[in-house]
């Protein structure tokens, strides 16, 4: 092969050589912080892995360019020092570390309740708009979340309920919205049924009736298999639950018609996920490399760098897919609260719990079963309340709407009051009585 040939290629070969070393040194630097980091947890906000990791990085770049001219140590040591930087501002916080709860909302006063369990919650009451209509049993909230705050769509949902008639109270449950932290290790399912307890004895009004919504239906369906916590309930309504118990969130089914996962826009507005810091954490978090508790990122700080952009598709997975190009702004960027490690912490003790469902077949509370038509949850979590809950008096399959079933959206608030109202009333029910428990199997066979 002619000189003019041999002498290029050798070229190409020597700087393809050197750009393969840099990015081993690139990605090898990358993974040994990473690793590091599960390693221990993410200790001291991750600066042990760092130093850990830049001392094996000069150390292998000494050792390889011992007998190296100047011009290839460069080649190791760039990538090396591009890489330090990167994993130094994971360490670094880019929102403050103390709490910072949401300011008040303009439209409803914000209670503070100390309940007997040691929680502090954050409290709204809508009164009844209309004295000659009031109901006389108290309607007690519990949004989804876990661990989240009220959005202002539910709080416009619970203003109609007000507007009905009904004495609403809703509360953020410990360490979300403006409601007070807990430790971490305090987070349980069973502190939160506990919470519920409480929070009706505070409430000081005898028996109430109970909505429960996604995670706040799960919360409700283990009162009600606590004798001690059903015997304060006098009405349950469960609203597109998630799994009850372990066993439950280890069955896997059909889910609803099709959400607007996947077809609607990207939400707008900043993202904790596109700082080195919050990406590492809270995807490490969500892998289950990093505990709840991890030393990385504080409970307070988490929370206060978690926007609703964070959520992605979440958010369109609660829509009807014929709503992908129309989906409401749910909450204020001012509103918005969520505590992910809080709420893992949570879902991992759910997962973790045995069945509940033999506590469950001896509930005497009457109960009402909420399935949306295009919801998001796995079939089964719902049907498995329906099926072990004998006092489950009427279920009302919703056409039309995903997971967040009163969303503002056509007359859906309105159609969801009246299947409240019609239940608690005991009056007949707008909807079909569907499915019924003898219809199980036919409707997780035919994708209802």
């Amino acid at each position: 092969m002619p000189t003019f040939v041999i002498r290029p290629v050798r070229l190409v070969g020597r700087l393809a050589g050197r750009l393969a070393l840099a990015l081993v040194a690139f990605v090898g630097s990358v993974v040994v912080f990473l690793t590091l980091i599960a390693l221990t947890d993410g200790a001291g906000s991750g600066l042990p892995a760092w130093l850990t990791t830049l001392g094996i990085a000069t150390g292998a770049a000494l050792w390889w360019g011992r007998r190296r001219t100047w011009p290839a140590r460069l080649v190791l040591i760039l990538p090396m020092v591009v890489a330090a930087a990167l994993t130094a501002s994971v360490c670094v916080p880019t929102v403050p570390t103390a709490r910072r709860s949401p300011p008040d909302l303009p439209f409803v006063a914000t209670q503070h309740w100390s309940l007997a369990t040691g929680s502090r919650v954050a409290v709204y009451h809508y009164q009844p708009a209309n004295a000659g209509t009031r109901h006389s049993v108290p309607l007690v909230y519990l949004n989804g979340g876990p661990v989240r705050g009220i959005s202002v769509l539910d709080h416009r949902f619970l203003q109609l309920l007000a507007r009905q008639g009904y004495d609403v109270y809703a509360y953020e449950q410990a360490g979300g919205g403006r409601s007070d932290l807990l430790p971490m290790g305090q987070y349980t399912i069973s502190r939160s049924v506990r919470d519920l307890g409480a929070f009706v004895d505070r409430l000081g009004n005898g028996r109430v009736d109970i909505l429960g919504f996604s995670s706040g239906a799960v919360v409700l369906t283990r009162a009600l298999a606590d004798p001690l916590v059903a015997a304060r309930l006098h009405r349950a309504i469960i609203a597109e639950p998630g799994p009850m118990d372990g066993p439950t969130a280890r069955i896997s089914g059909p889910k609803g018609q099709k959400s607007a996962r996947g077809l609607a826009p990207a939400m707008t507005g900043p993202r904790s996920t596109y700082t080195p810091r919050y990406a590492v954490g809270f995807g490490l978090m969500r892998l289950g490399l990093l505990t709840p508790d991890t030393g990385l990122i504080g409970q307070a700080e988490g929370g206060n760098a978690f926007t609703a952009a964070d959520l992605g598709s979440d958010t369109a997975s609660g829509y009807c897919a014929r709503d992908a190009q129309r989906i409401p702004v749910e909450d204020t960027a001012e509103n918005f609260s969520f505590s992910a490690a809080a709420s893992l912490r949570v879902q991992q003790t759910i997962k973790d719990s045995p069945s509940i469902a033999p506590q469950l077949r001896r509930s005497g509370t009457p109960a009402m079963l909420m399935i949306a038509e295009c919801s998001s949850q796995v079939r089964p979590w719902a049907t498995a309340v329906l099926a072990n809950d004998p006092a489950i008096r009427r279920a009302q399959y919703l056409p039309g709407v995903g997971h967040h079933m009163w969303n503002g959206l056509d007359d859906n608030n309105g159609r969801a009051a009246a299947i409240v109202s019609a239940f608690l009333q005991d009056k007949p029910a707008p909807l079909p009585d569907y499915p019924t428990r003898g219809e199980i199997s036919a409707f997780l066979r035919d994708h209802k």
